[in-house]
C-alpha cells in the first residue's frame, strides 16, 4: 500500500486598479494556457450495478453503448475494486482517498439513521471537492450523497459549490402516483394476503414478496434538494440528474470543474419509464425487464453528458471515470455479477469488484485493458495529480496515482496489497491470492483469483502457511485502523 504526495502547482495573484490591468495584459496568455492544461473532472458513480451488466463486461442482453464508449476511448480495469460492499462507506473512500476504517466510517446508515448527528463523514477528513475547490475548481454534486443527513454534513459544507440531489440512501425515481413508469415494489404480502407477484389491471404497478419485506420508505424526510432547499422534481430522477449535469457543464465550461455525478440508478425502488420498457419486450421476466429499462435509461444519460462535453470541445480536456459503488444485489434487482461469486454486502469478489472505466483522450491511450488490481481510493490521487494540486505532507492517501501506469511511464501493479473490513467480515488481496472471511466469526478462506475468479475452490486447508502469512498482513493493516465511531442501533 503506497501513499503519494504531489508537488505544488501555480499561485493566484490579486491586484487592484491600474496594476490589475497591467497584470491582466501581461499574464492573460499564460493563465489561459495554464487553465487549459488543468483537466475538468467527471466521475459517474452509479449505484448497485453488477460487475457483469455492461456490454464491455460481456453482457449481450442489455446494450450499453454510451458507457462502453468510455472503455473504447480509454481504459477498462478488469480488477477494479471499491473499499466496501455497501453504499455509504464506499462513497467515503472515494471522496477521501483513504480507507474509511482509518477514520471509523464502517457502516451503512439507512432511513432515519442518516439524520443521527454522529453519522456522516468526519469533519477531520478532506474531501476531493474541498481539495479541488481550494485549487480553483468549481465543484458540483448531482445525485446521491449518503454521507450524513445532519446539517453539518451537507454537501455544501463539504466542498461542493452546487448540490442537486438527496441525502439518504435511496429515492423514488417518480413519486406516487407513479405516472409514466412501471413500478415494482417489495411487499410482505399481496393484496389478497398471499405470496408471489401481483400486477395491477393497467400493468403499471407490481408487488412482489420474493424478498420478504416491504419497500423502504426512501422519500421519508429525504426531499430532492437544490442547494439546501426542497424542490418538486417533475422528471424521472435519472433524467433530472442528467439535465442538471448538462446545465452545470454549460454554465462552467470556461473554467476547470469537478462534476461528481452520483446517479442512484440502478438502485431500488425498481421504476422504469414506459418507453424504455418497450425496448425490452423480448425479456420475458418483468422483473428483469424493468432492470434492463433502468440500465438503458442510465446509459442514455451517460451518453448525453459525454455528448455535451464533445459539443463544447471539452472531451480532450476532461478526465472521466465511471464505476459502481458496490456489487449488484441480485435477488433484489436481478443484477448480474458474472463471473464473480456473491454480490452486494459480500467481501467475495461480487460485492467489491465493480465495473470501472476511465478516459482522457490525448493523455490516456484508447482501447486499453488494465489487468492489475486498482481501487476507488486511486481516483483521488490520480485526479489531484492531473490537476496539479499538492497534497499536504501530513495527509497520507491510501490510493495511488494511476496516470503513470496508464500512460506507460510505469509498469507492473500499482498496489502490492488491498485490504477490506466490514462488520466482522474481512479480506486482503496480495497478488492473485485472496484471503477472505465473509461472515462474522467465520473461517478464513483462501482463493487463487488467477485460476479461480469465481472463488469456488477454497485452498485454505492446502496452504495453511499462506493463510497465516496473509492473515498476519491483514492484521498488520487492521492495526492502523480505528473502531467505528457509529454502529447501527447504537
Amino acid at each position: 500500500m503506497r501513499s503519494l504526495r504531489f508537488s505544488s502547482s501555480g499561485r493566484s495573484v490579486r491586484c487592484g486598479g491600474l496594476w490589475a490591468a497591467i497584470a491582466l495584459a501581461l499574464w492573460s496568455v499564460p493563465a489561459s494556457l495554464a487553465a487549459a492544461e488543468r483537466p475538468n473532472v467527471v466521475i459517474f458513480f452509479v449505484d448497485d450495478l453488477g460487475y457483469g451488466e455492461l456490454g464491455c463486461q460481456g453482457n449481450e442482453e442489455i446494450p450499453t453503448p454510451h458507457i462502453d464508449s468510455i472503455a473504447h476511448r480509454g481504459v477498462r480495469f478488469t480488477d477494479g475494486y471499491v473499499v466496501a460492499p455497501y453504499c455509504s462507506p464506499s462513497r467515503a473512500g472515494l471522496l477521501t482517498g483513504r480507507y474509511p476504517t482509518r477514520f471509523g466510517y464502517e457502516y451503512n446508515p439507512i432511513g432515519a439513521q442518516n439524520e443521527d448527528p454522529r453519522v456522516g463523514l468526519p469533519r477531520s477528513e478532506v474531501t476531493l471537492a474541498e481539495h479541488l475547490r481550494d485549487a480553483g475548481y468549481v465543484c458540483a454534486l448531482i445525485g446521491k450523497w449518503h454521507l450524513g443527513g445532519h446539517p453539518r454534513q451537507h454537501p455544501l459544507r463539504r466542498g461542493f459549490d452546487e448540490f442537486f440531489g438527496f441525502l439518504h440512501e435511496g429515492h423514488f425515481y417518480v413519486p406516487p402516483p407513479y405516472r409514466g413508469v412501471i413500478t415494482m415494489l417489495r411487499r410482505r404480502a399481496l393484496p389478497d394476503g398471499s405470496q408471489g407477484r401481483w400486477i395491477s389491471s393497467d400493468g403499471r404497478l407490481v408487488y412482489s414478496t420474493h424478498m420478504g419485506y416491504n419497500e423502504p420508505p426512501y422519500d421519508a424526510n429525504n426531499p430532492i434538494l437544490r442547494g439546501g432547499q426542497p424542490v418538486q422534481e417533475p422528471d424521472y430522477l435519472t433524467d433530472a440528474f442528467t439535465r442538471e449535469a448538462i446545465d452545470f457543464i454549460e454554465r462552467h465550461k470556461d473554467q476547470p470543474f469537478f462534476l461528481y455525478l452520483a446517479y442512484n440508478a440502478v438502485h431500488s425502488p425498481m421504476q422504469a419509464r414506459i418507453r424504455y420498457i418497450e425496448r425490452f419486450d423480448h425479456i420475458r421476466d418483468l422483473h428483469r425487464r424493468i432492470f434492463a429499462a433502468m440500465l438503458s435509461n442510465l446509459d442514455d444519460s451517460v451518453g448525453a453528458v459525454l455528448a455535451k462535453l464533445r459539443r463544447e470541445g471539452l472531451e480532450r480536456k476532461t478526465l472521466v471515470f465511471f464505476l459502481s459503488d458496490n456489487g449488484g444485489p441480485t435477488r433484489e434487482l436481478t443484477s448480474s455479477n458474472h463471473p464473480l461469486r456473491g454480490g452486494k454486502g459480500d467481501l467475495y469478489e461480487g460485492g467489491i469488484r465493480v465495473p470501472m472505466l476511465a478516459q482522457w483522450p490525448g493523455v490516456i491511450p484508447s482501447g486499453q485493458t488494465f489487468r492489475y488490481p486498482v481501487i476507488s481510493l486511486d481516483l483521488y490521487p490520480t485526479i489531484v495529480a492531473a490537476a496539479g494540486c499538492p497534497v499536504p505532507p501530513q495527509r497520507a492517501l491510501d490510493g495511488v496515482n494511476l496516470l503513470p501506469y496508464l500512460t506507460g511511464k510505469r509498469s507492473g501493479p500499482p498496489h502490492d496489497r488491498l485490504y477490506w473490513r466490514y462488520r466482522g467480515k474481512a479480506a486482503i488481496r496480495l497478488g492473485n491470492w485472496k484471503l477472505v472471511r465473509n461472515r462474522h466469526g467465520g473461517d478464513w478462506e483462501l482463493y487463487d483469483l488467477g485460476r479461480d475468479l469465481g472463488e469456488r475452490h477454497n485452498l485454505a486447508a492446502r496452504h495453511p502457511e499462506l493463510v497465516q502469512r496473509l492473515r498476519e498482513e491483514w492484521e498488520k493493516l487492521n492495526a492502523q485502523m480505528v473502531e467505528p465511531h457509529w454502529t447501527p442501533g447504537g
